[in-house]
């Protein structure tokens, strides 16, 4: 009996020390697909809904549990966004969103940060952001969204 409790000893520390620890996060390689539609859904769908003022397009991009911290502190949801875009117009010469990370998990969760490029005139305006997607039903829906930093560049 001795003789077998000291390489079940071995065996059980060499299981334990190989699990996931649930604080730490592995991300998977992103398929080529989702990375496009990941990609365009940042970089060009979710712009566009803003400058155009499209509801439509905004709406099928957030899910309908959004939420979102903006550069001042304060929440919206959905509902709001969406109002704030029926009446907010983009009033800049040109935008564009340098994602600087993209990860999906292995739950199907994406996160997408990065850097929004702001242009007026001959001023630069970034703020840094963060999203979390969630792919239900087959499709890429946004439910978090975090933004701060926000500076004119000279």
């Amino acid at each position: 009996m001795k003789n077998l409790i000291l390489p079940l000893f071995i065996i059980m520390l060499s299981v334990s020390c190989n699990q996931q620890k649930p604080d730490m996060v592995q991300t998977s390689i992103i398929n080529d697909e989702d990375q496009k539609i990941l990609r365009n859904l940042k970089e060009i769908q979710w712009p566009k809904a803003y400058r155009e003022q499209d509801t439509l397009l905004l709406d099928s991009i957030l899910g309908d549990d959004f939420q979102m911290v903006d550069a001042s502190g304060e929440w919206s949801n959905k509902t709001k966004e969406l109002e704030w875009i029926k009446e907010n117009a983009m009033e800049n010469d040109s935008f564009f969103y340098e994602i600087k990370r993209l990860d999906v998990l292995p739950n199907g969760t994406a996160l997408i940060c990065g850097t929004g490029h702001i242009f007026n005139d001959s001023t630069e305006t970034i703020y840094q952001s963060s999203n979390i997607l969630v792919k239900r039903n087959g499709a890429w829906k946004a439910v978090a969204s975090h933004v701060s930093g926000i500076k004119n560049l000279d």
